[in-house]
């Protein structure tokens, strides 16, 4: 059954290239993925996979095998970045200021791919397989948690389990990495405003001056949290952006706006971490004389992957390719949506290698350079058919 699954991956892998160039050329923005979800109905309409377009928004469910027996859902994200591409391939963008540099586009053709394989070998399947088509992964409250909230998971055939994937451009195209447990950090928005009275900077005295407490308590805050924190919990507090309306040179703004973020890997603890950090900013802006207000979005939580079946996944990659093929991953202190399914039921989410030094193929994600070696995608649909074949035959 391997040697079958990646015979019909390589048998349709230059029509999963098409697909996956149609996509890259045609991005579109989270909430906003209406051709997209027509385009990918439109291939499983004619490989016959019964599905179910716009759930909850733009997603698709589609379904594959014996409705009568156990179920796995395989997951793919569908939405692109605000990003003005930089790659001057062929199949660049025809957007602008949008693009799949987060490598979406891969993952949907991977999704793609296996549903073709698994259509094809479904006569053969004791089990079935639900397709997750997912939209706006990159911005919240997340297309997962809207999906979950429709009852994806809950609507029968309920999975059991979940699989996710995304492209790693630090892994070489043929590889593919796991960590099971702590595997992808909470992450929550936080803007702080410290409001004082501002003035002629001359006579700093007469005001009280809210640059002077908003970097005391950006030093302060880092301070507290990391002599608080558990050392075997990772922790983040960054702060990317400093506005100060109406300051200048020679002006004392009235107050001063801060974002960032929080990550952690703990629920418990963030929840802490979060009262600590609202009650610096109350305490620093007072002792300045001023006042603060902190406001949260409450975005991500941790991605814990289950360890049994991250276990699981392993050995049939290197039962699919080989030993050296599979790769031992760190934790990451991004962020991803896939972690609302693994709150609900057992998941992985793994890694797939997308580098090709030799042809320049290196850019980060998140990056205007960013591509793939396209390669990559007969490993991540052979990956995911497989992994879907097993389980439900277990």
């Amino acid at each position: 059954m391997r040697e079958r699954i990646k015979n019909l991956v390589r048998e349709i892998l230059p029509e999963l290239i098409d697909i996956r160039r149609h996509i890259h050329m045609h991005p579109e923005l989270s909430f906003e993925e209406c051709e997209t979800m027509k385009f990918v109905s439109s291939k499983l309409q004619e490989w016959n996979v019964s599905h179910e377009s716009a759930f909850a928004g733009n997603s698709i469910v589609g379904l594959i095998g014996d409705q009568n027996g156990p179920c796995i859902a395989l997951r793919a994200d569908m939405d692109a970045l605000p990003m003005q591409e930089k790659t001057n391939v062929d199949y660049a963008s025809k957007t602008d200021g949008v693009m799949h540099a987060c490598g979406h586009d891969v993952h949907t053709t991977c999704l793609l791919g296996a549903s073709y394989v698994l259509k094809r070998l479904e006569k053969d399947l004791p089990g079935n397989v639900k397709l997750l088509f997912q939209h706006a992964e990159e911005k919240l409250p997340g297309g997962a948690r809207e999906m979950i909230e429709a009852g994806v998971l809950d609507q029968a055939p309920q999975p059991a389990a979940i699989i996710g994937l995304h492209v790693h451009p630090p892994l070489e195209v043929g590889k593919l990495g796991f960590k099971s447990g702590m595997f992808m950090a909470s992450a929550d928005e936080l803007t702080v405003v410290v409001q004082g009275k501002g003035g002629h900077a001359a006579v700093p005295a007469e005001f009280t001056d809210p640059i002077i407490a908003a970097a005391s308590f950006l030093t302060t805050v880092q301070q507290v949290v990391s002599r608080r924190s558990d050392p075997s919990i990772p922790t983040v507090v960054s702060f990317g952006q400093i506005e100060t309306p109406g300051g200048s040179f020679n002006i004392i703004p009235e107050k001063v706006v801060i974002k960032g973020t929080l990550r952690t890997m703990d629920e418990g603890w963030r929840a802490e971490a979060l009262k600590l950090i609202e009650t610096c900013a109350h305490q620093v802006a007072h002792q300045a004389g001023c006042t603060a207000s902190v406001h949260i979005i409450h975005g991500y939580p941790c991605l814990i992957n289950d360890t049994e079946l991250t276990n699981q996944m392993s050995v049939l990659t290197r039962e699919l390719f080989g030993n050296d093929s599979v790769v031992e991953l760190p934790f990451r202190m991004s962020a991803e949506d896939f972690a609302r399914y693994a709150e609900r039921i057992p998941a992985v989410f793994f890694r797939l290698g997308v580098r090709n030094e030799s042809r320049g193929i290196t850019a980060p994600v998140h990056s205007p350079y960013f591509d793939v070696d396209e390669e990559a995608i007969f490993y991540g649909a052979s990956t995911l058919a497989w992994a879907a074949f097993s389980f439900v035959s277990r």
